[in-house]
């Protein structure tokens, strides 16, 4: 068999990087890993090719090669996968489709052959049983939830690996919390299910062996979901494997709040390499938070909370929400003051959407509340159902709060503070300064020092850095990129 494995093309959004890759040369952030798993649970003597469509184009002689064509997909890249579909049918490709998109919407879709659905490590095998014996049929799925141990090796050297600003891997699959909003549970289960720490460190090697020297984006919705394992066995495993190494890599997770909690867990995360935290903050408000039931930021200092993870050495990037049913009109004053005081300079500030197959979704369903299909794209001012507040008070408190943190001055003016919450520690891996970190600062310099608008915030932000905080200056120069991108993306003045 002459399989295609196609990733469909991402929108420019929060995500994606777009605007802040071009500093660095690089063509997407992250490599598709679902489909280089999948790829791997496929037979030895097949030959499989990977297209990405956020780093390539697709040709029409990779469709005229394939005798299949595997395709995985997320909501936000619908319209990807429609152009895809169009493509492949001119061509008269089959197509095996799996992941998220399909698992919850696979009957929008009678375009397409063959569905592989919910988690592969369990549908993916009978279904190349039935193609083998000439009785494959159209649907796969299954109630049950995957043993990881069963998982195997993705295909790491199908990437191209220098067209990424980060490589990729997955530790664990579940969330034992159960927000209201969060579609994770639906699709993945409360139970957290991890690897063998054996599997993890082999997945390292690979990464390694493509002779990759950079960040590793560990890619689990909550990487402390089970926190014992990750103490004793996962983390103590892998600060032995990079100090082997040299330390090759650094590392960024998603996480929970209670993160903050684990002072042990966030030493060996900082010794072994670990740099930086996402994390779902989402409100200051109580009551929202206990009406979307995230127990696990209700009756804490989420400032004090976030501060100590970043005086642990672990900068903080955190999700926002507004548009909550309890949500009042000081809900943007207070997102804007939490933001700014967090020192949390990647905030990536949403209106609430209800995902299928949520406890929301269902509430709104059941209030008749529901308006459109939720886009996945947390950049394009849509909600999916209607909202408690006035939509149009709504929409232009949330525009006040992108005004508010994302225009230059704001801007900057976090990044300082979050550089005096930081506190580095001294890593033995730490490396110099490297020609393509030399080459963003340049680069900076001449596309924001000089052609935006809010070039004055950013010498006075960058002289104030190399004063202050001289050894923090890699961490300066990417956030102003990031700041950049964020400006651009939501259509701010530059």
């Amino acid at each position: 068999m002459n399989i295609l494995l196609l990733y469909p093309k991402y929108p420019d959004t929060y995500w994606s990087f777009k605007h802040a890759l071009r500093f660095i040369s690089k063509k997407a952030a992250v490599p598709p890993l679902g489909l280089i798993t999948v790829s791997a649970m496929l037979p030895d003597n097949w030959n499989k090719k990977l297209v990405d469509l956020n780093i390539e184009n697709l040709k029409s002689s990779d469709l005229a090669w394939a005798d299949f064509v595997f395709l995985s997909a997320m909501y936000i890249q619908k319209k990807s996968v429609d152009h895809i579909l169009e493509s492949c049918s001119k061509e008269k490709v089959k197509i095996v489709a799996g992941g998220p998109l399909f698992t919850q919407e696979y009957k929008n879709y009678p375009q397409i052959d063959h569905f592989v659905l919910n988690e592969a490590e369990i549908t993916l095998k009978p279904f190349l049983n039935d193609l083998k014996n000439g009785k494959a049929q159209r649907i796969y799925e299954t109630d049950e939830f995957a043993d990881l141990s069963c998982s195997p090796v993705p295909d790491y050297h199908l990437l191209s690996v220098k067209d990424y600003a980060f490589m990729n891997i997955q530790v664990s699959r579940g969330c034992p919390f159960d927000c209201d909003f969060c579609e994770i549970t639906a699709l993945l289960g409360h139970k957290v299910r991890m690897k063998k720490t054996e599997q993890v460190l082999q997945e390292l090697q690979a990464i390694y062996e493509q002779n990759w020297n950079g960040p590793v984006s560990i890619v689990d919705d909550n990487f402390v979901g089970n926190k014992n394992i990750v103490k004793k066995k996962l983390l103590p495993a892998m600060k032995e494997w990079v100090r082997e190494r040299h330390y090759p890599f650094t590392f960024n997770i998603q996480a929970s709040i209670n993160l903050a909690d684990e002072e042990q867990i966030m030493s060996l995360m900082t010794e072994t390499g670990f740099n930086s935290a996402f994390i779902g903050i989402e409100t200051p408000d109580e009551e929202s938070l206990k009406s979307c039931n995230k127990v696990q930021n209700n009756k804490r200092d989420l400032v004090q909370s976030v501060r100590k993870i970043q005086n642990s050495g672990i900068q903080v990037s955190g999700g926002f929400i507004v548009g909550f049913d309890s949500d009042a009109p000081d809900i943007f004053r207070r997102q804007i003051e939490f933001i700014q005081q967090s020192g949390i300079v990647s905030a990536m500030v949403g209106l609430l959407n209800a995902p299928k197959n949520t406890k929301l979704y269902e509430r709104m369903k059941k209030e008749n509340r529901l308006t459109v299909e939720a886009t996945g794209d947390n950049t394009d001012m849509s909600m999916n159902f209607t909202p408690k507040m006035d939509q149009k008070q709504l929409l232009e408190g949330y525009q006040s709060i992108l005004n508010n943190i994302y225009s230059a001055r704001p801007y900057y003016d976090r990044v300082r503070q979050f550089l005096r919450n930081y506190k580095r520690q001294n890593n033995p891996g730490k490396k110099k300064i490297k020609f393509s970190q030399i080459k963003a600062f340049a680069k900076s310099i001449l596309i924001i020092g000089f052609k935006n608008r809010g070039r004055r915030e950013y010498w006075k932000f960058m002289i104030w850095t190399l004063l202050r905080h001289p050894r923090s200056i890699i961490e300066a120069v990417t956030y102003t990129v990031f700041g950049y991108h964020f400006r651009t993306i939501y259509g701010l003045k530059r």
